[in-house]
């Protein structure tokens, strides 16, 4: 798995490692069904505590990404990738939406808002 954590960020790992597993998912590097690796696996590869692992699976079960199942492991779970990617829309809309009305609140038009968004992007 190809997994960017930045210890320098205010995000919390078990945030950043959630984010970084769904992204994999919904580009399709990790496909429907197929194997995670064990959370002490994942934890020594990245150099991160096994509780940190934990959080962001358990986190990650709870939406719906993954499923574990005892004495196998943990896998993408199948069939599901529709409505996961609509979950995903309605939080990213959600997020919008809070930025659009502080920008009105700031008094901050269209333009300029899009030249943010679009300086953001090209740093991340």
């Amino acid at each position: 798995m190809n997994i960017q954590l930045n210890q320098k960020s205010d995000k919390p790992i078990y945030e950043q490692l959630k984010s970084e597993i769904i992204r994999l998912i919904m580009s399709r590097e990790l496909r429907e069904g197929e194997a995670l690796l064990s959370m002490r696996a994942l934890a020594k590869d990245l150099g991160i505590s096994v509780i940190t692992t934990k959080r962001a699976y358990k986190d990650l079960e709870d939406l719906g990404y993954i499923n574990s199942v005892p004495g196998k492991g943990t896998f993408v779970a199948e069939g599901n990738q529709t409505m996961i990617r609509e979950q995903s829309l309605k939080q990213l809309e959600t997020q919008l939406r809070r930025t659009i009305e502080l920008s009105r609140e700031l008094n901050i038009d269209r333009t300029e808002y899009n030249d943010i968004v679009d300086i953001l992007w090209e740093e991340s």
